[in-house]
């Protein structure tokens, strides 16, 4: 009687362990396919940035004239 008892209990406990690891991986993979359709959705609605401009200084020539009261130097 005392060995089925024990049989009984560790088959209730292999029970209650492999219910416990099921949930567990159930709500792991649940996790990740909400994460992933999450990610998804995100990635293809969202517009694609533009490619940032960059401000470029024009190159201009250094002019010196004389306007008769001086000398004139435009940078």
């Amino acid at each position: 009687m005392q060995n089925l008892r024990t049989i009984g209990l560790a088959l209730a406990g292999i029970c209650v362990f492999a219910t416990a690891a099921v949930f567990t991986i159930s709500l792991t993979l649940v996790a990740g396919a909400i994460l992933t359709v999450s990610l998804a959705v995100r990635m293809l609605s969202t517009r694609a940035k533009p490619a940032p401009l960059y401000a470029k200084a024009k190159h201009r020539e250094m002019h010196v004239w004389n306007d008769g009261r001086g000398t004139i130097i435009d940078l």
